[in-house]
């Protein structure tokens, strides 16, 4: 219930901030809050530290806590709702459709390399899951997964063609709070000039990136290929130490 308390929280200063109902760009202090939505504190500061995450608004020391003008300039780049950004809902563009074709899901041994990086014993299996995503008719991305059955016994097809973070959340009432990513450039192969209709001398950029648990559980491995052209990682990143 308190889970359903923050979201709707969120989702509401959401909705105030684009309306421009917080002046100077600021956010009523906790104990404000708190009053105005008749609720305890815990739930106010859990619903303003998801929004920190997501990059929505800031906190300044001594000042309050003030809102993101990047989020009023490009809102697709922070549309999810939950706490971390998955792929489905990091690639927003205006005016244009996303949709996900499955291109195989399979039951599959955990490798090695797999059993290393989601700490897997030689028995474990694991979904593998190969898609391509496109926007409008184009092909942007190749994605393979890898997804332990113990931590998630529930992925369909059905599943697959849509967010597997968001099912993750409302099926399993687990949350995707960390991912570790590296990102980097290489030639593309005949397979990605084929599914991404790319020429044979342009580029592919890579994503391969560890997703893991509220409980620090990594679930998932993930290698992604994107058309070059419409390539675009945005992270927020706290420099200042706890």
């Amino acid at each position: 219930m308190s889970d359903l308390v923050y979201r709707t929280i969120m989702k509401d200063i959401k909705q105030k901030i684009v309306a421009g109902q917080y002046p100077a760009m600021r956010l009523p202090d906790e104990r404000s809050l708190s009053r105005e939505y008749e609720v305890s504190r815990s739930s106010i500061k859990r619903a303003l530290e998801v929004l920190a995450q997501q990059g929505i608004i800031f906190k300044k020391r001594g000042s309050g806590t003030f809102i993101n003008p990047l989020y009023l300039r490009q809102q697709g780049m922070f549309s999810y709702e939950g706490t971390n950004l998955g792929i489905t809902d990091s690639f927003q563009f205006d005016g244009k459709q996303q949709r996900i074709e499955v291109q195989s899901l399979q039951v599959i041994p955990a490798s090695e390399d797999i059993q290393i990086d989601l700490f897997l014993r030689p028995t474990d299996f694991v979904y593998e899951i190969k898609r391509i995503r496109y926007i409008d008719d184009q092909p942007f991305m190749l994605e393979t997964s890898y997804i332990p059955i113990k931590i998630v016994p529930t992925i369909s097809h059905e599943v697959a063609q849509e967010s597997i973070f968001k099912h993750i959340e409302t099926a399993l009432k687990k949350q995707v709070t960390r991912s570790f990513v590296s990102v980097s450039v290489a030639p593309s192969t005949a397979t990605d000039q084929a599914s991404l209709q790319l020429q044979s001398t342009e580029p592919v950029a890579l994503l391969d990136g560890v997703f893991f648990l509220d409980d620090g559980t990594p679930f998932e491995v993930s290698n992604m290929r994107f058309h070059y052209q419409y390539m675009r990682y945005n992270t927020f990143t706290n420099l200042q130490g706890d």
